[in-house]
């Protein structure tokens, strides 16, 4: 049973018999008042809207990226990779934003998660620029990507990733993509996991200083249209 649906249950649960004077023990009730005070403490996905993004993000989005990866980075990479990848993993990809294949999650103003997908051959930040980067993929053959998936460390563990990564897959098999491959870092392959991608390889990326961090390719198959939508 989710979370929402114990919620739910205890706002109709019996409260309980009282003897004399001894309060009514009621799990239900309890669980209730601990999810009203984690409610109170912390926002939810519904506290920032999933949209499109434009142009005029661009330069909170690059901020954004930054910053975490400054603060999730460190956890499983040394302090020269994290500077590193600062600089290379954490470069916006203006293609993203004028393909209108990606994402932000906002909230009081401010961007708060980005992400997206591409129809695009390149298939992550960092190692410089290929020939093929701006290929239109073949939809019946290749993998749609999944790009420059970023979250803010006061917003992780809300929600805002999965939902992203939604918006993504739907968005792709309306185009006629199968699967979705993407290059993970560290931080975020257990999100990926979660989603339902399976590893492939695990490559050691150079980005252009010569830095190199492990990576983890991923892939996963675009789930059928659900028949009632």
């Amino acid at each position: 049973m989710r979370i929402c649906d114990r919620t739910r249950f205890a706002a109709t649960a019996p409260l309980g018999a009282r003897g004399g004077n001894e309060p009514a023990k009621d799990p239900w009730r309890a669980l209730w008042t601990r999810c009203i005070i984690i409610a109170a403490m912390a926002g939810t996905a519904h506290d920032a809207p999933q949209r499109v993004a434009v142009l005029d993000d661009a330069d909170q989005i690059a901020r954004l990226m930054r910053q975490s990866v400054l603060d999730h980075f460190p956890r499983l990479y040394d302090e020269r990779q994290t500077a590193s990848s600062a600089l290379y993993i954490a470069r916006l990809d203006s293609k993203l934003i004028e393909d209108r294949t990606y994402f932000v999650h906002e909230a009081g103003g401010e961007i708060v998660a980005c992400g997206g997908w591409s129809r695009r051959g390149r298939l992550h930040a960092g190692a410089g620029h290929a020939d093929d980067d701006d290929r239109l993929l073949d939809p019946s053959k290749e993998p749609a990507r999944v790009r420059a998936m970023f979250v803010r460390s006061d917003w992780t563990r809300r929600g805002l990733g999965r939902q992203i990564l939604e918006s993504c897959e739907r968005a792709a098999r309306e185009e006629g993509f199968t699967t979705l491959a993407l290059m993970a870092t560290l931080p975020g392959e257990q999100l990926y996991r979660a989603f339902g991608f399976h590893e492939t390889t695990r490559p050691m990326l150079t980005l252009p200083d010569g830095v190199v961090v492990e990576g983890v390719a991923m892939e996963r198959p675009i789930a059928p249209q659900p028949d009632d939508c």
